[in-house]
């Protein structure tokens, strides 16, 4: 649990796109990175692709850093096999720009941009309460949760979010890992709307983060938008995807037709870094606004204090305010930085234990802090 850093009216105004940069709608604009200390941050590049990876960082997969809509670092590594992998056919080698990562958690912020599409079209409201099937009988008090409420996390429901051994109690399983990978999955949204309310949403104290609901709300946009599995593919790739050119993202659903927006999308690092674009571009893209004025300050304004991050609506502020930072933060370290003050995003992806993640931010946090002047 959580509890509120309350109101914040001083967000960091999001830059615009610099006049004569091109969108990366088709093809990203390239440059040389314009750091006052180039060696310093090509060590710090260096050092996330050293062989055997630091512990202290994990195995960096991509790292990919856009400034003012330039793409100026570029970098893959190695794929990352254990013998496990080995037994599953997945060979080593090189990782290139064509392959695609699993996003895990980021493609929570994924839902929260499309939430931004339904409510610019009118057929949703931040305050209403959103579709959920299993809450409709008469006086059932999960009828108090709206779609702020869900993106916010705190909807008031029971859940537990946890996934490693050190941090399970004996005897139990995470509510979680039940949905990830027993039954349940086959309908992640119907095993999270099970859970009964057990504080009053909406405030500070019912913040719970939740994959659980994550996917209650992917399935309520799924509900809006109609036509099932097939419906919401469309509607993402119309509304979300294509507009910014991406054209590697593939959401998983499970077999109700939910979007599985708690942690399965594949997509490309640069098309993860489109994604982070548009936002610090407060969903504007080629000049047209895709997503409500101030949505995106919906998303990184700072809420609930969380383990490393502080959490706002589907997207994360760091603790420590630099630059006005906001992120996408996935399992295992998969992230998408984007840093207003300095116009920059940083994508990283790969594979870091939960113990080592502050380092491996704070080594980020590094790397951006060499834009700075």
């Amino acid at each position: 649990m959580g509890r509120s850093v309350g109101a914040v009216t001083d967000l960091v105004p999001l830059p615009a796109q610099p006049d004569g940069v091109a969108w990366p709608t088709v093809d990203w604009p390239t440059g040389e990175a314009p750091v006052a200390d180039r060696a310093r941050l090509d060590a710090l590049v260096d050092h996330a692709f050293e062989d055997p990876a630091p512990e202290e960082l994990g195995h960096t997969l991509a790292l990919l850093v856009v400034h003012r809509g330039v793409l100026v670092v570029e970098r893959y590594g190695q794929r990352f096999v254990t013998p496990l992998h080995e037994l599953a056919g997945v060979e080593r080698g090189p990782i290139t720009a064509e392959d695609v990562h699993i996003s895990w958690s980021m493609a929570k912020s994924v839902i929260h941009s499309t939430v931004g599409t339904l409510l610019l079209d009118g057929a949703a409201d931040l305050h209403d309460r959103p579709p959920v099937p299993e809450w409709d009988e008469p006086g059932d008090p999960r009828q108090a949760i709206t779609w702020d409420h869900l993106l916010q996390m705190r909807p008031g429901l029971a859940w537990v979010e946890e996934y490693y051994e050190d941090k399970i109690a004996p005897g139990t399983v995470p509510d979680v890992l039940t949905m990830l990978y027993t039954d349940a999955r086959h309908d992640m949204a119907g095993f999270a709307a099970s859970f009964p309310l057990v504080t009053e949403p909406g405030t500070a104290a019912a913040y719970n983060y939740s994959s659980g609901t994550s996917n209650l709300v992917a399935r309520a946009a799924g509900t809006v938008v109609g036509g099932g599995e097939d419906g919401m593919r469309s509607y993402l790739d119309r509304r979300v995807f294509a507009p910014l050119g991406i054209t590697s993202a593939d959401p998983t659903f499970d077999r109700a037709g939910t979007f599985l927006a708690s942690s399965y999308l594949n997509a490309t690092a640069r098309d993860y870094a489109r994604f982070g674009l548009w936002n610090l571009r407060d969903g504007v893209w080629e000049g047209e606004r895709l997503l409500p004025e101030g949505w995106v300050d919906h998303g990184r304004q700072p809420r609930s204090i969380d383990d490393n991050f502080i959490h706002g609506a589907h997207w994360w502020t760091t603790k420590e305010p630099r630059w006005g930072m906001f992120l996408a933060d996935g399992f295992e370290g998969q992230r998408i930085y984007c840093v207003p003050e300095l116009d920059v995003v940083v994508v990283r992806l790969g594979v870091t234990h939960t113990s080592h993640s502050p380092t491996m931010d704070a080594h980020l946090q590094e790397i951006i802090a060499c834009f700075a002047d």
